[in-house]
């Protein structure tokens, strides 16, 4: 038996851009045969609806909050729902974290003011993950394309923000170049969506109890597979990268420009 869980959602209230509560996915979810879910909110250099200006640990506690609902509402219909966020620099590039929790968060404000290498480090020793998510993806508020190579422990190859469908390709390739399990993730922000139009996620031989059942998956390479149409993976369009490309290291550092060679 495959276990099927979504690993991108935001919750309205929290992500800026999400119209919908953690609660109003539960349902859907479970009637599309998932297992679980994953509420990725927008952290707090990302579109995140939160105030900077709060204090360190009321802003944790409203953050947690879209969490908090959506699994309180998950435990009663019947649906496993784990905690991650999803982070970005320079308004460029997003990640996912995995793993941790609300007390780590409160433990860390410096998780604020973070390098991609000093989020890297720090995720990897408290024990969860991170996966680059839709890295390819170029749209008018991005600057420029940031491919993280060296911070990363996956990449997301696969998401339902995406209309394009050569930006996933990129990111298909991209991981296979780096040799880095790939995933899939809806980046889900209206629960409707479950119903009128693309989800995607990733499928484990064995039921995930926890959300370190998710990074251990992760670090081990054993996602069994991908939740989504092959064609969109084997699209032959133009596969083109309009903006700025930087190639960094897991120092950080920018080591090539060149999209092209790590694809």
């Amino acid at each position: 038996m495959a276990y099927l869980y979504e690993t991108h959602l935001h919750t309205y209230g929290v992500s800026k851009c999400a119209i919908s509560m953690g609660s109003d996915y539960i349902a859907g979810y479970i009637d599309k045969g998932y297992s679980g879910i994953i509420v990725t909110d927008h952290f707090f250099n990302a579109n995140c609806a939160l105030s900077r200006k709060l204090p360190w640990e009321e802003w944790v506690n409203r953050f947690y909050r879209g969490y908090e609902e959506a699994k309180e509402a998950g435990d009663r219909q019947g649906l496993d729902v784990f905690f991650g966020w999803e982070e970005t620099f320079e308004g460029c590039d997003d990640y996912l974290i995995y793993g941790l929790d609300k007390q780590w968060l409160l433990e860390h404000p410096e998780v604020r003011s973070w390098t991609r290498g000093q989020q890297y480090k720090a995720v990897r020793e408290a024990g969860g993950c991170v996966i680059q998510a839709h890295p390819f993806r170029q749209r008018a508020y991005i600057p420029r394309v940031v491919l993280s190579a060296g911070c990363v422990d996956a990449v997301e190859v696969v998401n339902g923000g995406h209309e394009d469908f050569s930006n996933d390709v990129l990111a298909y390739r991209y991981a296979k170049k780096i040799g880095k399990p790939a995933t899939a993730g809806s980046d889900i922000h209206d629960a409707s969506e479950i119903f009128y139009g693309d989800i995607f996620g990733v499928y484990s031989n064995k039921k995930l109890n926890s959300i370190a059942d998710f990074v251990d998956m992760i670090l081990n390479n054993e996602v069994s597979g991908l939740k989504v149409d092959e064609q969109r993976l084997e699209y032959y369009g133009t596969e083109q990268v309009r903006l700025p490309v930087e190639i960094r290291n897991k120092e950080d550092k920018v080591i090539g420009r060149n999209w092209k060679e790590y694809i």
